[in-house]
Formats: C-alpha cells, structure tokens, sequence
C-alpha cells in the first residue's frame, strides 16, 4: 500500500487516469446490467407464456402479420406512453414485450414500469433471437 501511494505522489496524472478509467469500467458495467434487467431469454419467456403471461410486439404492422409469437398482441410502441386505459388488465399478471431486436422494447418496458406496471420483460434480441433459435411464429 505504501509503494501504492508512492507511486501516485510522484506520477498524479498517470494515477488519476487508472482511477477515471476503473470508474468509467464501473458505470459502464452497471449501465448494461440495468439496460439488461427484466430482460428474458426466449426459453423463459415461454415458460412465462405457459403461466398466462401476455405478449406484445412492437414491430410494424406488416411484420407483424408476415410473422409473430402465438398469442401476441400487436401494440404501437408509440403508444406505450399513453397505454395506461388499454393495457391496465395487464397491470397485475407478466407481460413481455418485443420488437424487432430488443431496442425499443426495452424502451417500453421503462415507460411501463414508470406506469405502475410490476411484471414487465423484455424478449432479449427481440425476434430476431426467437427466430435465431428456430422458435415457431404465427401468421394471421
């Protein structure tokens, strides 16, 4: 520990940069781990839809009808904000939302979370990852 404060007495600049860098490594890690909170795989996801859980794509229209999990409820991700009247019978049980790769789910997902909603997931890699594990995907 002496050599420790030694070395940063004669060298200031070098060791202020080590103690910048560790902290940005610090942020950095917690910021992904935040943005990845309530996110599932889409194995558990499954076992969420198995227990009554509701599912939500975010996607356009027509990719929504070209394909889509089973069960899915197609929903604006621009209405997110104001869903509140339209999406409180879903307050109390899970709710999992996807879009294309994850990006803007995870978006609703705070929005929802700031609504009062307890239990909503985000489909980590949206359906890209669904369909990269050859999942099966419902036409209407």
């Amino acid at each position: 520990m002496d050599r420790l404060l030694d070395y940063s007495s004669h060298h200031p600049w070098l060791a202020a940069f080590a103690l910048v860098a560790g902290l940005a490594a610090v942020l950095y890690e917690l910021r992904l781990r935040a943005q990845s909170a309530g996110a599932l795989a889409p194995q558990e996801a499954i076992r969420l839809m198995n227990q009554g859980a509701a599912v939500l794509d975010l996607r356009a229209q027509a990719a929504f009808q070209a394909g889509h999990i089973g069960g899915a409820r197609h929903f604006d991700a621009a209405q997110i904000p104001s869903a509140l009247d339209s999406l409180k019978k879903y307050r109390e049980r899970p709710v999992i939302v996807y879009c294309e790769r994850g990006v803007s789910a995870a978006a609703a997902v705070r929005a929802l979370t700031r609504q009062g909603f307890t239990k909503v997931f985000n489909l980590r890699g949206g359906i890209a990852a669904w369909r990269a594990e050859n999942l099966p995907l419902a036409r209407d």
